[in-house]
Formats: C-alpha cells, structure tokens, sequence
C-alpha cells in the first residue's frame, strides 16, 4: 500500500536506509516520516481500527510519528532528517 506519493525532488540522490529491517531507499533531504512514507510503510497502527497511520500533524507538534533508532534513540520522524544507513524501528514490522 502506498501511503505518499512523491510528486517532486527525484533528482535529489538516493539515500539508503532501513524500516524493521527492510531495505528501503529516500531522497536526499527527506524526513524519516516522508522517506518512510514514500516506501509504503507505515509509522505506525492505529490502536483503535489496526489501520496504518501516517503521522497526524506533520510538523512536531503531536506525539502520533514517534519511531525508534537502531541505537535506541526515540525521535519524531516528522522533524528528523533522513541520513543514509539510518536503522529504523516503527513498532509496526517484525525487526530483523
């Protein structure tokens, strides 16, 4: 399921990473909760229904796109720049 399609920015360089242990690729410049997005996974589901959730406010302000870095670190991936072999943990996936 694609949760964000990217409709600018594919010249930017590819920027390696990894969502519970899947091997994805964002664009230089992404946020890890755009870079997550734009590889059709979720940040997280809801506790309610079980559907995948995208982040509620897109800007730090909410608590709805906390996700965990391989080093344990919590961030909002909202606000958080993507770097290249970044390991993230979303709560949602089985980790490798």
């Amino acid at each position: 399921m694609q949760l964000f399609h990217r409709i600018s920015r594919h010249d930017h360089a590819p920027v390696p990473f990894t969502v519970d242990g899947n091997p994805c690729v964002g664009r230089e410049g992404d946020t890890l909760l755009t870079a997550i997005l734009s590889a059709g996974i979720a940040v997280r589901s809801s506790e309610f229904s079980g559907s995948p959730r995208a982040g509620f406010c897109q800007m730090g302000a909410c608590q709805d796109c906390w996700v965990t870095l391989a080093n344990g670190e919590r961030t909002r991936a909202c606000t958080t720049r993507l770097t290249a072999g970044m390991q993230i943990l979303t709560g949602t996936g089985d980790p490798a």
